[in-house]
């Protein structure tokens, strides 16, 4: 794998139309072995293909003569003022993108105003991220939970000392997806992992033995775990079923997050988008959803929020953005579903988030 310092050093603006330039641009930056490892999938990619192509399931209905002029993304999440209901997803390793890594991603993030979800598996300290991000920007921590104890409380206090307002835990990888792009480049992490390298240094490592060195046998009894001991509130994230609703929520937790892992973790599984009015309905407003995997479009958000979501959250679109332009091309990217999520609510007659809510959409019969 080529070093890491031949990544993204650009810090500036950039030049894209959607998503798909903006990932082309991102392999010209990216040396392979990392853009691999961002942008790949699990097996036949199935799954990943289908987060993008199940939005097509649901349509947007336009309304007209709504009185609806210049719409508003505010948006009021617990006690926080956001820009929109667009916030960070946990992405592991920022480095591989850009050499300024998680400090520029959380830079650019709390310019747009949004949260920054830290990984444990991030480029930088938890120090640097807040400090990056500035003190009163939003931050939650993703948790990969160790198979000690004690690493455990040491990270949950160090996320809480760095100003974490919630703590997602990771409970779709408990192993590693079969990512055959990884496998075919031969690829291992050229950087360390900061926040967890008490136990898990991730230089020289695949993202299998990065997985195998987490705890494997998640519980509910880990839910009351960090609860009791971060005092924060817990959000399970990789819900897909009502089941698993039940048991997260049954066991304490405060939030539900809807995720496949972008595709990365078990291949011929439902798409994301799929399984989001599932898991709505089984929640039943008791709880806040995030929702994930596949978002490229400002019509993808406002599906998602009128499907129950309450946050989407943007990760390789995020990244790529980063590797490109900083913290200034992060920003964009959050901008650019921003704007492009006023112009659908504006053609759908919607004025506020909380008309996204309240809109219905209409299933696609005729989609195959």
């Amino acid at each position: 794998m080529e070093k890491v310092y031949q990544a993204g050093t650009h810090e500036g603006m950039i030049d894209f139309i959607n998503m798909e330039d903006l990932e082309l641009a991102a392999t010209q930056v990216i040396p392979s072995g990392g853009y691999g490892y961002i942008s790949s999938g699990a097996g036949d990619l199935f799954t990943y293909r289908e987060n993008q192509k199940a939005f097509n399931h649901q349509l947007v209905i336009p309304h007209v003569l709504k009185d609806v002029e210049l719409p508003d993304t505010t948006t009021y999440f617990s006690d926080e003022t956001l820009a929109a209901p667009i916030i960070m997803a946990p992405v592991a390793a920022h480095g591989l993108a850009h050499e300024q890594a998680e400090k520029a991603s959380a830079k650019g993030v709390s310019e747009f105003g949004t949260i920054y979800t830290a990984s444990s598996y991030a480029s930088c300290t938890l120090e640097e991220i807040r400090a990056a991000g500035g003190p009163e920007a939003p931050q939650w921590f993703q948790f990969y939970m160790s198979k000690d104890d004690g690493i455990n409380l040491d990270i949950l206090e160090m996320a809480k000392r760095n100003g974490a307002k919630a703590v997602v835990l990771t409970a779709d990888a408990t192993v590693g997806g079969n990512r055959e792009t990884d496998r075919r480049n031969g690829f291992t992490f050229p950087l360390p992992m900061p926040i967890v390298q008490a136990y898990q240094s991730g230089v020289g490592q695949t993202m299998d033995a990065v997985y195998k060195s987490s705890k494997q046998k998640l519980s509910p009894k880990d839910i009351e775990f960090i609860t009791t001991h971060s005092e924060l509130p817990v959000y399970v994230k990789g819900v897909q079923s009502e089941d698993d609703v039940y048991r997260s929520l049954d066991a304490g937790a405060q939030g539900i997050w809807v995720s496949n892992h972008g595709g990365r973790q078990l291949d011929g599984g439902p798409a994301s988008f799929d399984s989001l009015r599932y898991v709505a309905e089984a929640v039943d407003k008791r709880v806040p959803i995030v929702f994930d995997s596949g978002v490229r479009r400002g019509q993808h958000i406002f599906k998602a929020i009128a499907s129950g979501a309450d946050l989407v959250a943007i990760g390789r679109p995020a990244i790529y953005g980063l590797s490109l332009g900083g913290s200034t091309g992060i920003k964009q990217v959050f901008d650019f579903f921003k704007t492009e999520l006023e112009m659908v609510m504006q053609l759908a007659g919607t004025q506020t988030v909380e008309d996204i809510k309240n809109a219905k959409l209409r299933e696609n019969r005729f989609m195959c």
